[in-house]
């Protein structure tokens, strides 16, 4: 096992600036989400938060909001003030604790297009986002819809990444006859197939191939996508040659190219509890260039430990060239949120000066 003693940036982490968190627990009369929000203080105490990551000198994250998003709570009216608070929360902690919190990325209320756009200028020229984050769904309609088009060509026209996050509540059921998804099903098995689902759409409905410069970095290493790299090569090599109730012999000639190489176009993150098997599987997918490390904090068992811990160990036990490791932990991240110099060798925090919010 090779021992990495290098930078880390953290490119998927979660938190809720109180303010945000106030405001969303007043708006919503979901209990169960109340609860889950209240129950880990690592989720919106700053202090806890800086005091947890000094167990690694070397560590930074990137934050990004916890789910609800502001469109998920509100309608489109009130969405934008919404996210405009979560987002104004997140920049400040990134220009008060800088070097804990080198960048962070931005939500947008995208139950209103035209006031999400203009939140996504203001977010990355004025507040300085690395990107934003949109879910697989919003409130149910698929992100190949032509509504959300204009998203990602802002994204390309700011040259941001975005970041993909699972989205699927226990409702629709796991079975016709039911009224809800059990024993969490919804999220622990739902999350991966609602990210691989998204991702399908994106490249069967050709968004990849008009704006090949989109970077998308999926949550949880590209889901399902990857461990059926056999099956989705294989099958949808053959799309358009089986299917009598509809039309899609187009598709191909619209790739120009195997449907399984656009799925390697997206980055994916190493937020998979800390399995080193999965994370070799997905790095061989989509390339060292292409996966950053990740952990999902503070969602873990331990509130905030757990999932930073053993997801640095699994990728330490795949015995990576530590140029390789060096990538996956820190270059990747830093190149696409364009730290520069400032994140290649400058995340080591002085254990010595810690500020608290």
């Amino acid at each position: 096992m090779s021992t990495y003693d290098g930078p880390i940036l953290d490119a998927f982490t979660h938190f809720l600036p109180p303010e945000y968190m106030e405001q969303v627990i007043r708006r919503t009369t979901n209990r169960d989400l109340s609860k889950r929000l209240t129950s880990i203080p690592m989720l919106f105490d700053i202090d806890r938060r800086m005091d947890m990551m000094l167990r690694w000198p070397n560590y930074a994250q990137v934050l990004t909001l916890s789910q609800p998003s502001a469109d998920s709570v509100c309608s489109p009216e009130d969405s934008p003030e919404l996210a405009r608070v979560g987002n104004n929360g997140l920049a400040a902690i990134v220009q008060k604790h800088g070097r804990h919190f080198p960048a962070f990325v931005a939500s947008l209320p995208l139950n209103n297009i035209p006031a999400a756009l203009k939140e996504f200028d203001r977010v990355v020229k004025d507040l300085g986002a690395a990107g934003v984050q949109i879910d697989t769904n919003i409130q149910g309609v698929p992100l190949d819809d032509p509504r959300f088009f204009a998203l990602f060509e802002k994204a390309v026209e700011l040259d941001v990444p975005i970041w993909m996050h699972p989205h699927r509540g226990s409702r629709p059921a796991d079975y016709p006859g039911e009224d809800k998804s059990k024993f969490e099903i919804w999220q622990v098995l739902g999350w991966p197939y609602e990210t691989s689902v998204a991702m399908a759409r994106l490249v069967f409905s050709g968004v990849l191939k008009r704006l090949p410069t989109l970077k998308i970095i999926t949550h949880h290493l590209g889901a399902m996508i990857p461990f059926f790299e056999g099956r989705i090569g294989s099958l949808w090599d053959q799309i358009g040659s089986r299917s009598a109730d509809e039309d899609l012999s187009y598709i191909k000639e619209m790739l120009g190219g195997r449907p399984v190489d656009f799925f390697r176009k997206f980055y994916g993150d190493t937020a998979i509890g800390g399995s080193p098997a999965a994370i070799r599987c997905g790095l061989e997918f989509f390339g060292e260039e292409q996966v950053v490390f990740a952990s999902d904090c503070p969602f873990d068992p331990e509130g905030g430990v757990g999932f930073i811990r053993d997801g640095i160990a699994a990728i330490e036990q795949l015995d990576l060239p530590m140029t390789t490791m060096r990538k996956i932990f820190h270059d990747n991240s830093a190149r696409l949120l364009k730290l520069g110099g400032t994140a290649a060798g400058s995340l080591k925090i002085d254990t010595k000066e810690v500020e608290h919010a």
